[in-house]
């Protein structure tokens, strides 16, 4: 794991210095050593989070005769197989996995990307090509952003460390700052909330050379969207399922360095942890760590609606794990609001990032690595919103017997999430209200994302590759990396997203449960009063509750001059919404929308105003 950066200039000869800024501006994301490779047009740097091949994994790496040099970000966790392969037909002088990339590039060329089961971001400079070659893994794992102007092409794990070209402009992407404003959309495509900054899509790679970028998808999923409603083969698709999963983690627990867990007490991050001490137990690891303790790292709080301390009980009990426990607080947020901000580069959602935050400094305490249970979610249909694309989809397939079993079987899940976003409707014009008029003007018409509602399977595909699962995994990189850990994503493993797009898509939803085909997988494996929760909560924060706590603080600056003076937002009527909620007056539609504006203010003092 590693922070990575580089530039490359046809028409001039690289600052060395600059690429050296840039490589010190990631530090956090490798603390343990630096490395750079300069040819008269190219640059490249490296900051590294030793891992795997400790001693001999000094970056940037090279091939036998060093006419190709590569920085890496991320693991390849099939890497010893794919050496296995490469070893007779190439010299070796590392045990790393990213000597297998540069290797596996001179063997398969482009096409080298699709060997790879793992988390990456890499740039390799091909001396006899006079080419970059850059990748990222199918899911986005690891970032990778870039600028190019027709000319100079520069790239980097994080956007701060671009900036340390000081003749890039820093100038805020309004276009995205709208969106996210209103609708609360980020990391859906390209474009950064930084003009002229673009990210490299997750399975995407791209070739820099004279002639300009050209980026390709290299891998895509193939989706099923029909049902099936036997059970026939329920069993045979748990049991596959679950070989699967057992195999993902257990290939995610090769490491060199202490290995710990996210637990929240959902069942995903539980799922995860009983694996990994089945595999702890009966030697199903590397043999440094057979008979260790596992480590869980947990958010919890004083207030019932999102302390899941019971659950993460009920993991303990049943495999003796050692717990560790943090507990987030609003003023603890205020107070490292700007420094997360910092990390994440980009505005985000909302304030419960900060529980994953937290957790990860706990991490660092004790472990280098974590495993947690990201994922899960979108590709197993966790989340509520989802029963109703499926209820509507049973409809028009004229499934009324199986549609109506299905509502009276989750009508203890759905009925409260109705009544909700009923209560709720939209609100568009209200927080529209708090925008100032003439930013409004310019941007009304909305740029949407593709829909994809209608259909349950696809909006599935869309949430892994578009919508949900991108942000989320920006948010566990940066939050992780921030304090130099490694996070890890077991459910991500494209051999499972694969099989269960393959799948009759209600297998995702089945007699009234989520996650049907993990519930059935883990049975007798993962403790019941966790295989059956039908409460949702994840690594969640108090969000009402914290506004409140903070009202002093908000409020000064809200009231602020500087307030006043941004072009995007409406003072008054921002200040007349915080009183509405002091009072009650309000739901989760303007709590979300107030605090996008919160943050996105705390990321226009970082890092606009300076």
């Amino acid at each position: 794991m590693c922070g990575i950066c580089g530039m490359t200039d046809f028409s001039s000869v690289i600052d060395k210095n600059l690429v050296k800024r840039m490589t010190r501006t990631l530090k956090h994301r490798g603390p343990n050593d630096e490395g750079w490779f300069f040819d008269k047009n190219v640059g490249l740097g490296n900051r590294r989070l030793s891992i795997i091949g400790i001693e001999t994994g000094h970056q940037p790496i090279h091939n036998e005769d060093k006419t190709i040099w590569i920085t890496q970000n991320g693991e390849i966790y099939n890497f010893q197989e794919l050496r296995e392969i490469l070893k007779g037909k190439h010299k070796f002088y590392t045990e790393t996995d990213t000597e297998v990339i540069i290797h596996a590039y001179e063997e398969w060329g482009e096409k080298c990307v699709t060997k790879f089961n793992g988390m990456w971001a890499f740039a390799i400079w091909d001396s006899k090509k006079k080419r970059l070659f850059l990748s990222r893994d199918r899911f986005g794992e690891k970032p990778l952003y870039y600028f190019f102007d027709g000319r100079k092409f520069v790239f980097a794990s994080e956007i701060k460390s671009i900036f340390q070209d000081e003749k890039i402009r820093k100038n805020p992407n309004d276009k995205k700052i709208y969106e996210y404003l209103l609708y609360g959309l980020h990391d859906s495509d390209e474009d950064t909330f930084f003009e002229k900054i673009e990210r490299l899509l997750p399975a995407h790679y791209m070739i820099v050379d004279k002639k300009g970028i050209r980026i390709k998808r290299y891998w895509n999923l193939r989706v099923n969207n029909k049902f099936d409603f036997s059970s026939k083969k329920d069993e045979e698709y748990a049991r596959k399922f679950y070989e699967l999963l057992e195999d993902s983690i257990r290939l995610r627990l090769v490491s060199e360095v202490p290995i710990g867990t996210c637990l929240s007490g959902g069942l995903d991050s539980s799922t995860v942890a009983v694996i990994i001490n089945k595999l702890l137990v009966s030697g199903g690891v590397s043999k440094e760590m057979v008979g260790e303790k596992q480590k869980t790292f947990s958010a919890v709080y004083k207030d019932k609606d999102v302390d899941e301390r019971e659950y993460i009980e009920e993991v303990a009990k049943n495999t003796g794990i050692e717990k560790n426990f943090i507990f987030p607080t609003s003023q603890n947020l205020w107070k490292e609001m700007k420094n997360l901000v910092y990390h994440q580069d980009e505005p985000f959602g909302g304030p419960s990032i900060f529980a994953q935050w937290s957790v990860m400094k706990l991490a660092r305490k004790k472990v280098t690595v974590v495993l947690d249970g990201q994922g899960g979610d979108e590709i197993l249909a966790g989340y509520i919103p989802y029963y109703g694309i499926y209820f509507f989809n049973l409809f028009q397939k004229k499934q009324f017997v199986h549609l109506s079993k299905e509502i009276l079987l989750s009508l203890d899940l759905t009925l409260p999430f109705v009544k909700k976003f009923f209560a709720e409707s939209k609100h568009e014009s209200e927080i529209k209200r708090m925008l100032n008029s003439s930013f409004v003007s310019a941007f009304n018409k909305r740029s949407k994302t593709k829909w994809q509602g209608n259909d349950l399977a696809k909006f599935l595909y869309s949430e892994v590759t578009q919508n949900s699962i991108p942000r989320l995994l920006r948010y566990e990189d940066k939050n992780a990396m921030a304090f130099s850990i490694e996070p890890r994503t077991p459910f991500l493993d494209h051999r499972i997203v694969e099989y269960l797009f393959s799948l009759p898509v209600n297998q995702r939803i089945k007699n009234g449960w989520t996650k049907y085909i993990l519930r059935k997988a883990v049975k007798g494996i993962v403790p019941e009063k966790i295989r059956k929760r039908r409460s949702k909560i994840g690594f969640a924060v108090p969000e009402e509750k914290w506004l409140l706590e903070l009202k002093g603080k908000i409020r000064k600056l809200i009231e602020s001059e500087k307030i006043r003076k941004r072009k995007y937002f409406n003072q008054k009527e921002i200040i007349k919404m915080f009183e509405a909620i002091n009072h009650g007056k309000h739901d989760d539609s303007y709590i979300r929308a107030f605090w996008r504006i919160l943050i996105l203010e705390f990321w226009l003092e970082v890092f606009i105003d300076k």
